[in-house]
């Protein structure tokens, strides 16, 4: 990503968090919810590989093709599989916007190089109305989940929350501030297109 370099590698130590946590999720839960913490566990491993600061590390030039390659067949199996529930769908318009920000992100060549590099831009950029619907669903997306994790009651839980049984960092609450500090990583990584 272009940007400062500390806000990029707390960036990645975030999106690496939640990669990791869902990874650890998947080994507690079954069905749908399992093939939803496997696909944001590659979002998030996918998302803070994108935020390595380019300044510390420069991505070879061919990283952009692999990114763009594997958010465009998570978004293709997303789209297929929505008929199961709405949240895939939420997966396909992150794996879309993935794909976006990797082709937005990627250098450009020929002509197209000189005239960004003399604008002070080193990337081919992204188209600023597709940008701004993609940040506008990220922020309904963030506001929706937050407004989640209020309690209604004192002691009230997220409903569907199991009285116990599993460990306690799998609780419903902790999935859902994975899924709000992934759609403020969105944000956050949206913003520098």
């Amino acid at each position: 990503m272009h940007g400062p370099a500390l806000s990029g590698w707390l960036l990645v130590a975030l999106c690496a968090a939640i990669g990791a946590y869902c990874l650890l999720r998947m080994r507690t839960c079954s069905g749908e919810e399992r093939r939803a913490a496997r696909a944001e566990a590659v979002m998030g491993f996918g998302m803070a590989a994108m935020a390595l600061p380019s300044a510390a590390v420069g991505p070879p030039p061919w990283s952009w093709a692999v990114y763009a390659a594997l958010f465009g067949a998570l978004a293709a199996s997303d789209l297929l599989s929505a008929r199961r529930g709405g949240h895939r769908l939420h997966h396909a318009v992150g794996s879309l916007a993935m794909l976006y920000m990797a082709l937005a992100m990627a250098p450009a060549t020929g002509g197209a190089q000189a005239v960004h590099t003399a604008h002070g831009a080193g990337t081919a950029g992204g188209i600023p109305p597709l940008t701004g619907g993609l940040l506008l669903y990220f922020m309904v997306y963030v506001l929706r989940t937050g407004a989640r994790l209020v309690p209604v009651a004192p002691h009230a839980r997220v409903a569907g929350a199991a009285g116990g049984g599993g460990p306690a960092w799998a609780t419903p609450e902790l999935t859902l501030v994975c899924r709000l500090s992934m759609g403020l990583a969105m944000l956050a990584m949206l913003s520098m297109v």
